[in-house]
């Protein structure tokens, strides 16, 4: 078994490697707080991790994982500038994952993805839509990310599965350009048409919550891991670059289940990036 906790520190820095990056921050969390204790459970976890992937048919033990910890503050802007300094290597050497926290943390690693790579595509898998302009006075919600996305991307650069929640003008928006595909099928069709990088930014109230009750906003209808599965491996295809796994709250699951579900999906997403 293998743990994430067993990638080198950040001491062994290197240019090419793959990046592990927690940010502890909920501090917009409208409903019920606790994932700024994710990052720490997904490595907890991990530890009873097998390292090879019998679904990809590849291991851990094979690839450089680099640890770099944890930030944390209550401050958002404090929190952009830690990550800026933690996540100082070249993302067109290296690939980084990064550990939520609730989702408005996915702007740093997403903003600095788009300056390497500016024909970007960001797949968000998600229950919520995410678009709204501002929640509670606040436009680094976590009810905001999508919407912060569009500050720099253009939306035929959003594809977004899982959608189940939300309001009418968000649907209205997603309808109107096209960015909410319906069906497990209609999203893999459209990876495969996808020729450039691709940054999956992962939200785990996509899931059922009879699957991952540990999370601040569970929405009922929600997908399954062989769904997941299937989705990473039409990524593990093409470009795949980067990605984002956020709004796991280890203590709103005591059985420590929903830990275990997601640190399995953070071993798929590591082993179906693009080196």
């Amino acid at each position: 078994m293998v743990s994430f906790i067993d990638s080198k520190s950040q001491e062994q820095f290197q240019e090419k490697g793959i990046y592990l990056l927690g940010i502890n921050y909920d501090g917009s969390a409208c409903y019920r707080k606790g994932t700024r204790n994710g990052p720490d459970a997904i490595r907890q976890a991990s530890q009873n991790l097998e390292s090879f992937s019998p679904y990809q048919q590849k291991q851990l033990t094979d690839l450089s994982i680099f640890d770099l910890g944890n930030i944390q503050s209550e401050i958002f802007e404090d929190l952009k500038n830690s990550f800026n300094q933690k996540a100082s290597f070249d993302l067109l050497e290296s690939r980084l994952i990064t550990f939520g926290g609730e989702h408005s943390i996915s702007i740093m690693p997403i903003s600095k993805y788009l300056k390497a790579y500016p024909d970007l595509t960001i797949i968000q898998l998600d229950a919520h839509a995410d678009l709204r302009d501002s929640y509670e006075g606040n436009k680094n919600s976590h009810a905001c990310i999508m919407r912060r996305c569009l500050d720099h991307i253009q939306p035929n650069k959003i594809i977004q599965y899982g959608i189940r929640s939300g309001t009418k003008e968000e649907f209205d928006w997603m309808n109107e350009h096209q960015t909410l595909y319906q069906s497990l099928d209609q999203l893999i069709n459209a990876i495969e048409f996808i020729n450039g990088p691709i940054y999956l930014t992962l939200d785990v109230d996509f899931f059922d919550p009879a699957y991952v009750s540990g999370t601040g906003t569970p929405e009922a209808g929600g997908e399954t891991f062989s769904s997941f599965i299937k989705i990473i491996k039409s990524l593990s295809n093409k470009k795949f670059i980067g990605a984002d796994i956020v709004e796991l709250a280890p203590n709103l699951d005591p059985s420590g289940a929903s830990d275990c579900f997601v640190s399995k999906c953070c071993r798929e997403i590591i082993l179906a990036l693009n080196k």
